[in-house]
Parts: C-alpha cells; structure tokens; sequence
C-alpha cells in the first residue's frame, strides 16, 4: 500500500507539472468547448488544493462554458490562510474580465501586505476605475493556522457556512448585508471585518449561486439542504476535503444534466490542529524496490 501511495503521488507530480504546458491535458479535463471568458479565468486560477498538517484549502470551479464570472484563490503566507471566492456580474466577456480583475487585485494587494479592509478596498477602486459598470460579489478570508482565529469580510456574496461536529451552526458566519465590490463608493461605507473562532475538526464552506441554483429535469434546485447534507455525511465517513468536492461536484452536474447555466464554484476550508495529517501521507521513507 504504500508503494502504491507513493506511485500514485508521483504520477500526480507528473500530470500536475504538463497542466500548464500541455493542451491535452485541457482537452481530457474539458466536457465541451469553453468560452473566451471561462478560458481566460482558467488561466488565472491557483492549484485546486492547498494544505498544511493544520489546515486545508481546497476548491472546485465547473464552468458553465459559455459563461465566465466565478474565480477562486488561495494561498499561504507566515502561517495564515488566505482565500477568496469571486463571482463577477454577467454572463460575457466583460465579466470574466471583471473576475480576471478582481482576482489579480486581491493578490497584488495582499503579496503587498494590506490587512483584510485594504485588500478588499483595493479591490473595490480597481473595479470602479477600470470597470465602473460593472461589480462583483466576493468573500475574502484569513485562518492563523496556528490559533484558528478567522477574519473574513462578505461582499454581496452568499453568506459561508460553518459545518460543526456533524451539523451546519446556523448564522455562525452571517452579518449584514454589504454592497458588492465596485460599488462601495455609493455609500463611502468602509467594508465590515468579522472575527470567529474555529474548533478543531469546523468546515467551512464558501460557494457561489450557481451550486444551490442547479437545476434537475423536473426543474428542482440542487439546493442548500442537499448541499450541505452531501458535505456532512462525506466527512462522518471520513473522506477527504478534496475528494468530498470533486464527488460532489459530480452530484451537481449529474442533476442538472443538461449542463451548467451558471459557473459553480465551491471552496472548503477544515483546520485540524489536533488530528492525522488532511491529507494521506504520501510521502513516507523510500522503499528499496
């Protein structure tokens, strides 16, 4: 078994290092043709996964192909996770570009070391400089790993969710209703930062409409219940976060079979500073073949 761990870890380092050179790769991880705008957000996007033994990020994004508008980021930096989900206006070009902007902005400002209000204000005079008619909604986190002290700040988007010892803790994350990034010039309002605390073995979830709005031949929603009940019992029976996601992403898209009207993209963050490794170790001592 662990040979085999290992094996599987290397061909995952093999196909992770063509991702970007290789065009057949795009070909085997595309269902249709992808649109202008989902192609160019696929460019920007970071690695599906990130982790340390602590604390995991991982995110899936289903394109609907001809549209464009979601993005996702995440990264780590002197033990804080930072994450972020994007869902831009419109269904053109003109959001993938928005998204394309907002994402780049969020980077800029962070690798730049602005505290969450600065970050999400820069983002917001980038989109009413370079795009004035158009917004998008956004939530913006930071973890310390080491604590499990969370700041987050919620732009128009869909409020997160927190999963706790089997069961969604209604409100944990919720707050007032802000205004979309783009637009806070409206009100001059500065953007609300909001502190929570997690306990070991807490899941969040982060979302974009497009995974609760899916619709099935007999025209019902995905849903938020089926969406979280999914999540809940794949984490009793102790499946990963990514493999949770990719799972779950394939429930999406088998009841809405007629493809995606909208992006779908969801992000999951667990800490477990208390517990095994997130993710199977696959790098044990070299055997001697």
């Amino acid at each position: 078994m662990r040979r085999c761990r290992l094996l599987a870890s290397v061909l995952a380092m093999v196909i992770t290092s063509k991702r970007d050179t290789s065009d057949s790769y795009a070909h085997g991880t595309q269902a249709d043709t992808m649109s202008l705008p989902s192609e160019m957000l696929r460019a920007f996007l970071p690695p599906r996964t990130v982790c340390t033994d602590r604390a995991i990020s991982t995110a899936v994004l289903e394109p609907a192909y001809r549209l464009g508008g979601d993005a996702f980021d995440h990264a780590l930096a002197d033990g804080v996770l930072h994450a972020a989900v994007l869902d831009a206006m419109g269904h053109d070009l003109a959001s993938g570009l928005t998204a394309s902007l907002a994402l780049g902005a969020c980077r800029n400002a962070r690798r730049n070391g602005a505290d969450l209000p600065d970050l999400v204000d820069t983002i917001d005079r980038a989109l009413h400089d370079w795009f004035p008619d158009r917004f998008a909604t956004g939530v913006f986190l930071r973890l310390d790993i080491a604590t499990g002290t969370l700041h987050w700040a919620n732009c128009g988007h869909p409020h997160p969710l927190l999963i706790r010892s089997g069961e969604v803790v209604a409100g944990a994350l919720d707050g007032p209703g802000e205004l979309p990034l783009g637009l806070s010039h409206y009100t001059g309002a500065p953007r609300t930062v909001r502190t929570f605390s997690l306990k070991p073995g807490d899941r969040l979830l982060i979302y974009t409409d497009g995974v609760v709005d899916a619709k099935g031949a007999n025209h019902e929603f995905f849903g938020l219940a089926r969406f979280t009940d999914f999540v809940i019992r794949a984490a009793g029976a102790g499946e990963t976060a990514p493999e949770t996601l990719r799972r779950l992403m394939h429930a999406i898209l088998e009841h809405q079979d007629e493809g995606l009207t909208d992006d779908a993209t969801i992000m999951m963050i667990e800490w477990q500073p208390l517990s095994p490794p997130l993710l199977d170790d696959t790098r044990p001592h070299l055997p001697r073949w």
